[in-house]
């Protein structure tokens, strides 16, 4: 009844389109079944790395980066930036981490043209769950050089690997010091420190076998919309505003149409959650409700209160309590009860991404809005649409050398603030080459 409320309010505000309203109800009863989970129910398998330069060689040759990110991502053209730091890297027989920001599924295949352009191969550590699609996709990213992770349990060999390839510098080795995908390209995500251990590590045992260096480069990704972003978003708002029970609002300020669409898209969730739609700010909303499903996750497993904590450390806390529940399930029910549960979590995640000053503060530029509706979409219809035609810069930042000294207890890791304070520079720059569209 609340789902029903909350439609025929939207109805008489918008005009709803009645054949919408089944589609609707059916929508949100089924609460998050759309989002995509990166837990998987198999059994996890190390996937090493491709070492060989033949399957590489051909990607590059024939370009098939270009024509994989033009059809599915979008992305028709790039530049590169600063390349001669990363040629001099490579020339000097450095040990080289790149550690880019993650605000797009296209980021590691991206970084395929710097690698051609600087005449290289690399390696990359690539999440288990996109292995474990499909053939197809593990055969592919595994020529490409990369290997497996096991984000939610420990995964020595992996780390191994990693570390060994910096050791021997046998190619320049791919870490995304954010973990995930976070679809804010404005925005830097805290960064986990695993990157530190890993260059600290293997600086200590290249300089024991061979008194040679290891250097990181933080690595600056932006994506520049250079089509109409009033075609584009507009025809994305008019197809959620349907979806809705809506009919599109084509004459109204397309940021008003987002802001709307981001009202109504919160209600149905608090509802699912929370049992009704909350009032006040929508910052507000936001932080109650990525709140509320975290601790009911967390009072499931008796894991204590954890708020002070940094809520995307939380989500992996509670992925790596349900990973090994969803393999040893043995009932379909109790199966769809931990993905339930999943769902809740990652929206959670997905949420908490959400940064205020996207739409909410001043201005407001074409990638902020494309990535917000982009998000809407995936969280409400399970895909995004092709955002066709993006531009992507990738700036290479200095080289930074890695001390292989611990570091001391109680203070922050210099390394790990040096690629942060890197990292915001480069993406708050970039940032400003976007349109703005409202101030």
């Amino acid at each position: 009844m609340e789902l029903a409320a909350i439609y025929l309010a939207n109805a008489a505000k918008h005009g709803a389109l009645e054949s919408d309203f089944p589609f609707l109800i059916d929508r949100l009863n089924r609460g998050s079944d759309s989002l995509m989970t990166v837990l998987v129910e198999k059994p996890y398998h190390f996937v090493p790395p491709h070492r060989g330069n033949l399957w590489p060689s051909f990607i590059q040759r024939f370009r098939l980066v270009d024509w994989y990110l033009r059809k599915h991502d979008g992305v028709v053209s790039h530049e590169c930036r600063n390349l001669d730091r990363f040629r001099e890297s490579i020339s000097s027989g450095n040990a080289i981490l790149l550690a880019p920001n993650h605000c797009r599924y296209a980021d590691p295949l991206a970084l395929g043209w710097p690698a051609r352009e600087a005449g290289t191969h690399v390696h990359a550590i690539a999440s288990w769950h996109l292995f474990a699609k499909s053939w197809l996709d593990a055969f592919s990213i595994q020529k490409m050089g990369g290997f497996s992770l096991f984000r939610e349990g420990p995964d020595r060999q992996s780390l191994e690997t990693a570390i060994d390839i910096l050791t021997h510098a046998r190619r320049p080795l791919i870490i995304f010091p954010e973990g995930t995908t976070n679809r804010t390209n404005d925005v830097l995500q805290p960064l986990l420190d695993g990157v530190a251990f890993i260059a600290r590590t293997a600086a200590k045992r290249r300089k024991k076998e061979c008194d040679g260096q290891v250097v990181v480069h933080p690595v600056g990704i932006k994506y520049l919309f250079k089509g109409n972003i009033h075609d584009w978003g507009g025809n994305a708002a008019s197809d959620l505003e349907r979806r809705l029970g809506w009919r599109p609002r084509h004459g109204v300020d397309l940021v008003e149409r987002i802001k709307s669409l981001a009202e109504a898209l919160l209600a149905t969730r608090e509802t699912l959650y929370l049992g009704s739609g909350q009032t006040g700010p929508l910052a507000d909303r936001r932080n109650q409700l990525v709140e509320h499903l975290l601790s009911s996750a967390e009072a499931r497993f008796d894991l204590g209160a954890e708020s002070s904590s940094n809520p995307l450390s939380r989500v992996r806390r509670l992925r790596s309590m349900i990973s090994p529940m969803l393999q040893e399930s043995s009932t379909r029910q109790r199966k769809e009860e931990l993905y339930h549960l999943v769902d809740g979590i990652e929206f959670a995640q997905q949420l908490y991404s959400y940064p205020d000053r996207y739409l909410l503060t001043t201005p407001v530029t074409d990638t902020q809005i494309l990535e917000t509706l982009e998000r809407m979409q995936e969280g409400f219809i399970g895909k995004s649409t092709n955002p066709n035609p993006l531009h992507a810069v990738i700036e290479f930042g200095t080289a930074i050398a890695v001390n292989p000294d611990k570091t001391p207890k109680g203070e922050g890791d210099p390394l790990m603030l040096q690629i942060e304070s890197q990292l915001r520079e480069m993406i708050g720059r970039l940032a400003r080459e976007a349109n703005v569209i409202s101030s």
